[in-house]
């Protein structure tokens, strides 16, 4: 075999670190074809495409030097070829034209060109045609496809280039080919294989840095891509926790409402809100399941499946707090309204309103606000929501701290909650966190934020990384991506951070200690004070 098949992207990459142009034409050959393809299915101009490729190469050698996993040359690569595309078509105020005759009227003297002319080179009318037949696949067939053919017909070749399982591929192509018209087909396919980059694309490159000094070597080994895999598994196990600790917060709420119950339409109204808590998050975990297999079964339904199941969680989000908050209502309402059906249920001194088994009330105030200001009862209806530096109840606001069935403060724990940094069954915040986790940076089963990190359904502005659907603007990475950069090198980079896996542990610990610890410990007090057999 020659050297370009035995020698590894390493190998050659430690040799143009030492000056060896040589290697970094290996490298060129070894990759012309896949950078000329991406490049050729963003612009639809060959001889563009050939020039962004040229760009690449040559940024790549210049920045050799700062990368620090060389095993990983070929995603790198890639990222800066994706780079410059982005940067080209946002310099662009609109999308490169391509002045493509009809296809009926050059149909017959293409197919006569392509099996008579001995030249390799395609015309500027067989290259129209080409584009102009290519530019109606959506990108997600199209790359595959020009890939296919300008990497020898090999499925293999594909999905290590795209990182695409070699079934994804097989689909696309599928797909990709129904969507052609059989005699565009077959012009496609000779056309592509005759505009395959070959010795001129490599002496160009070489020339272009010829002049340049040799890359510098890197300082330290370690790069982006491992740490983006850390990086993975680490927010993975975040999410799932958040998810789970919102839901066991969730739990310790009730037990403590049939604790506080007195009688059994109390009971029975608690055992009902369980069921509806219940019912309504399996149904929306049974929304995200079946939207995730049903898009990675039917790739043509991936984009409107992902955005339905979106709209679905949005509407949840919204929905779930006013629900919640009318159940709470008929809580306290049902309460008044028990008190006066049954009053011998309600002579215990814990039970008179605002005894102080019921409720406490620290004497140490600040700005006029309590230390501490917890609710163990049930409020009656009228009763108003408790507030604190620390507050605990049905709903509660603490400035510092608050926990409860509503929290709103600095530090919220509940079933709503809201606050800078908030947890719960919905958490709204600068982080929040929790089974729908909803803020700035968002984490959780369900993620919705400007940075979102989700075990199920990720939806964000700037980036979102998720187990199923991961939507965004910018980045997002998942079995179900859709944004700009999606599972891609650019991507993988965005999403990759360093001190995360550092600090992984910490947080885990933060989320379990102020997520699960003070509902468990008022759960606790609730039946202290109370106990569901007063």
């Amino acid at each position: 075999m020659s050297p370009i098949d035995t020698t590894t992207d390493a190998d050659l990459v430690a040799a143009c670190l030492d000056g060896d142009r040589t290697a970094f034409s290996r490298l060129v050959e070894r990759y012309q074809r896949l950078l000329c393809s991406l490049a050729y299915t963003a612009t639809g101009s060959i001889p563009a495409s050939e020039d962004l490729a040229q760009e690449a190469f040559v940024i790549a050698w210049q920045r050799l030097g700062e990368l620090r996993s060389p095993e990983k040359f070929r995603p790198w690569l890639c990222g800066i070829l994706r780079h410059r595309i982005g940067r080209l078509r946002r310099r662009e105020a609109r999308a490169p034209t391509h002045q493509a005759a009809d296809i009926d009227e050059h149909a017959h003297a293409i197919t006569a060109a392509d099996t008579s002319a001995p030249s390799h080179a395609m015309s500027n009318e067989e290259q129209t045609i080409l584009w102009h037949a290519l530019a109606q696949l959506p990108e997600t067939y199209r790359e595959p496809l020009v890939l296919y053919y300008r990497e020898h017909r090999s499925v293999e070749h594909v999905a290590v280039a795209l990182d695409l399982s070699e079934d994804a591929v097989k689909q696309r192509l599928h797909r990709g080919r129904k969507l052609l018209q059989e005699r565009v087909l077959r012009f496609v396919e000779g056309a592509l294989v005759r505009s395959t980059p070959g010795r001129v694309f490599t002496a160009g490159v070489l020339a272009s840095i010829a002049a340049l000094p040799p890359p510098a070597r890197a300082a330290a080994a370690g790069g982006i891509a491992a740490k983006a895999a850390a990086a993975t598994k680490s927010t993975g196990a975040a999410a799932w926790l958040a998810a789970l600790s919102g839901a066991v917060s969730t739990l310790l709420a009730l037990r403590a409402g049939l604790d506080q119950a007195r009688t059994g339409r109390e009971r029975r109204a608690v055992v009902r809100l369980v069921i509806i808590v219940f019912a309504l998050f399996a149904g929306l975990v049974g929304v995200l399941f079946g939207g995730r297999e049903a898009a990675l079964r039917w790739p043509d339904l991936q984009v409107p499946l992902a955005w339905s199941v979106q709209a679905i969680v949005v509407g949840f989000s919204i929905g779930w707090p006013l629900l919640f908050w009318r159940l709470l209502r008929q809580s306290r309402e049902l309460r008044s309204a028990e008190r006066a059906r049954r009053p011998e249920r309600f002579r215990a001194p814990a039970d008179q309103r605002r005894s102080r088994s019921g409720e406490y009330v620290s004497g140490w105030r600040l700005l006029g606000l309590p230390l501490v200001h917890i609710r163990f009862a049930t409020p009656d209806a009228g009763d108003p929501p408790v507030i604190g530096w620390i507050a605990g109840g049905d709903r509660a606001i603490g400035i510092l701290f608050a926990w409860g069935g509503f929290a709103a403060g600095g530090i919220a724990v509940g079933a709503v909650s809201v606050g800078l940094v908030s947890f719960g069954a919905v958490g709204l915040g600068l982080v929040g966190l929790g089974s729908i986790g909803v803020g700035a940076i968002a984490l959780g089963a369900v993620a919705i934020g400007y940075r979102a990190w989700a075990s199920m359904s990720a939806l964000g502005w700037e980036t979102a990384q998720g187990y199923g659907f991961a939507l965004a603007k910018t980045a997002a990475e998942g079995p179900i991506a859709i944004a700009r950069h999606a599972n891609d090198a650019i991507a993988r980079e965005m999403l990759a951070n360093p001190h995360l896996d550092a600090h992984t542990m910490i947080f885990l610990v933060a989320v379990t200690i102020l997520a699960i610890a003070p509902v468990a410990a008022y759960a606790a007090a609730v039946r202290r004070r109370l106990g569901k057999d007063r």
